[in-house]
């Protein structure tokens, strides 16, 4: 039995061009752990002080949000996100992500973008943690 092709939740997309413009940056380089990913984001967004920077206050805040409208949110250096943290915290980013976009009012979009040569271990990356593979090893034949 082969492994299945991974591909990305609709409102997750890679670029390697010039950011959109109408996108909410999110500079990867400044969210390289938990605590700098919060801090970005809060400060990025906006978001209320009630926002206790953990996952379940993003998620709030996140589809709190959402109830004013579409948003897209711009990573660049994409590859730095979470990158000084254990590999599943990405999935739990990417699945607090995925569950605010299921259940939004509007539309969630994020555009993770880096220069063209780190795209594939980024997408690797990526794919390992919406299957749920980090932290695992590699299943053996």
């Amino acid at each position: 039995m082969g492994a299945a092709s991974p591909q990305a939740p609709a409102w997750l997309v890679y670029g390697d061009a010039a950011p959109e413009p109408d996108g909410v940056p999110v500079p990867g380089a400044q969210a390289r752990t938990r605590a700098g990913l919060h801090e970005t984001l809060a400060g990025a967004l906006a978001l209320p002080g009630w926002y206790g920077h953990n996952w379940d206050a993003l998620a709030d805040a996140l589809a709190d949000r959402l109830d004013d409208g579409p948003l897209t949110l711009v990573v660049t250096d994409a590859a730095d996100l979470l990158a000084d943290e254990p590999p599943a915290q990405l999935g739990t980013l990417l699945d607090v992500l995925g569950a605010v976009a299921a259940g939004g009012h509007e539309t969630l979009r994020v555009v993770l973008h880096d220069h063209p040569d780190r795209l594939p271990a980024l997408r690797a990356c990526v794919a390992a943690a919406l299957n749920g593979h980090v932290g695992t090893p590699p299943p053996t034949a």
